[in-house]
């Protein structure tokens, strides 16, 4: 089956200047690796500051004017430009943002899902899918400021699905949610996917997203690390170090912290950067570190776990 969405080798940066002058150049992302296909849920898993939000804003086409991204898009089996993602985003591809502030204040919330029209069919599609996601008909004659947290955020996601999209982003959609809340939320996003679209899930919460992922990309300091099913988690069958580490950090597994912190963008030395903090580092680690096949999955790691595949 032919991917919705592939990112290979991405790498996004941006000019900086110090000074007035001095121009420096921060990588954030390098050598993004992933696909997406229909009726997929995809989990991008990381920290904050790992640069997993600048990926969504690369594919949507809305990065910052001094930004510089390298690598290919491919959507439908063609190449995701800027301008192709303009024509596409909010219809084709849509996002679900981490900030419930991207409903517009001043409108009610039934204007807003039917974008200007008027027609009794808008109407009917709207009502039926705030219904679809516990809203009442009341809803639509709500602004913004009167939803409470976990109402917006489900607005959002019928905004989303009124577009019927191939390919859906949700970033960060549960912040500030209880986890039954956040549950009921993600489990919409698998409802979607079950319909056909390709779901990218990006979240620093491991747990809540193997609750409804079908494959996991695990982010370290703007890089993949590893690429794994979900299943493989529980089964232990984890290729990175800091994989296991995030899996050991869960509550339910020990709660055992890691010493040390990830760099921030341009603080990275050669080679991995998660070598300073790994109990399996060698000399190698200081050069290249490719993704290579390794236990069936796909790992940025010299000496992983199960061993690879030359």
């Amino acid at each position: 089956m032919q991917p919705v969405l592939e990112v290979r080798d991405l790498s996004i940066s941006f000019t900086q200047y110090q000074g007035g002058t001095r121009r420096r150049v921060l990588p954030v992302i390098r050598r993004l690796s992933l696909t997406v296909t229909a009726g997929e849920v995809v989990a991008v898993v990381g920290s904050s500051g790992s640069g997993k939000s600048l990926l969504a804003h690369g594919i949507l086409g809305i990065l910052p004017y001094n930004s510089q991204m390298e690598g290919e898009l491919i959507y439908q089996g063609q190449p995701l430009t800027p301008q192709r993602a303009a024509r596409l985003r909010g219809r084709e591809i849509a996002l679900v943002p981490q900030g419930v502030t991207y409903l517009d204040p001043l409108m009610q919330v039934g204007p807003q899902l039917r974008r200007g029209r008027r027609d009794a069919g808008a109407r009917a599609e709207s009502r039926a899918v705030l219904e679809r996601y516990g809203l009442g008909r009341e809803t639509e004659e709500r602004y913004p400021f009167e939803l409470s947290g976990g109402m917006a955020r489900r607005v959002l996601i019928a905004s989303a699905a009124l577009q019927a999209p191939k390919l859906l982003i949700a970033d960060e959609p549960t912040p500030g949610l209880d986890a039954r809340a956040a549950g009921r939320i993600l489990g919409h996003f698998r409802e979607l996917a079950q319909e056909g679209a390709g779901v990218l899930l990006i979240t620093h919460d491991l747990e809540l997203a193997l609750t409804i992922a079908h494959r996991v990309a695990v982010f370290y300091a703007g890089e993949t690390v590893e690429e794994a099913f979900a299943a493989d988690f529980p089964a232990g069958r984890l290729r990175h170090p800091y994989t296991q580490a995030l899996w050991n950090a869960l509550p339910g597994n020990g709660f055992t912290p890691i010493s040390g912190t990830q760099p921030g963008p341009g603080e990275e030395g050669p080679g991995c950067p998660f070598a300073p903090r790994c109990p399996r580092r060698a000399a190698d680690c200081a050069g290249d570190i490719p993704l290579i096949e390794a236990a069936g999955g796909r790992v940025r790691c010299l000496h992983p776990e199960g061993g690879k595949t030359p």
